[in-house]
């Protein structure tokens, strides 16, 4: 054990994946020797321009954290031309409703140019929780957290009431 420890700590990718993950928002709150844990859940993957990461409406199991390069992200529209919804930046993580539900991808994403993300997995996460519950929680309150932001910013749009709410979000997954 200590030897896999000595070899992390010692490793330049480690610190450099470190400083990387420090700056993402979605990690604010986990300490700098807490880290160790959290890379043994990452798994990075590389992805050639015009590259899908995943489609709309496949099940997501994963959040993605993006190293590098840039990814579009659409939908299908009425007609089903893809509209755009997001060009996603270095340090952007998306597809995190797949941590919390085990419904379809709203959009696709693909590759604008090369692309480098970690993923961390749905069962990942839920062994942290158990594992790691400083950890676990810190990842959930952030969530918790965007996900709150996100519906203030609907029901800031409307009326604020529950069948306002589930209205605007019904409207949302019909684009």
């Amino acid at each position: 054990m200590w030897a896999f420890f000595k070899d992390v700590l010692l490793d330049p990718e480690f610190h450099r994946k470190r400083k990387f993950l420090q700056r993402v928002a979605l990690f604010q709150g986990i300490s700098r020797h807490e880290f160790g844990h959290l890379f043994q859940c990452l798994v990075p993957r590389s992805y050639a321009p015009g590259e899908i990461l995943f489609l709309e409406g496949d099940v997501g199991r994963a959040l993605f954290i993006l190293e590098s390069g840039h990814v579009e992200v659409a939908r299908r529209g009425p007609n089903g031309e893809p509209v755009r919804l997001a060009i996603l930046n270095p340090g952007d993580y998306f597809g995190e409703m797949s941590l919390l539900d085990d419904r379809p991808r709203m959009a696709t994403g693909a590759a604008m140019e090369p692309v480098r993300v970690f993923f961390l997995y749905k069962a990942d996460l839920e062994k942290l929780v158990r594992q790691v519950p400083h950890i676990g929680a810190a990842l959930m309150t952030h969530l918790a957290m965007l996900l709150a932001a996100r519906l203030r910013a609907l029901t800031d749009k409307s009326p604020l009431s529950l069948a306002s709410t589930v209205k605007a979000a019904n409207e949302l997954n019909r684009l």
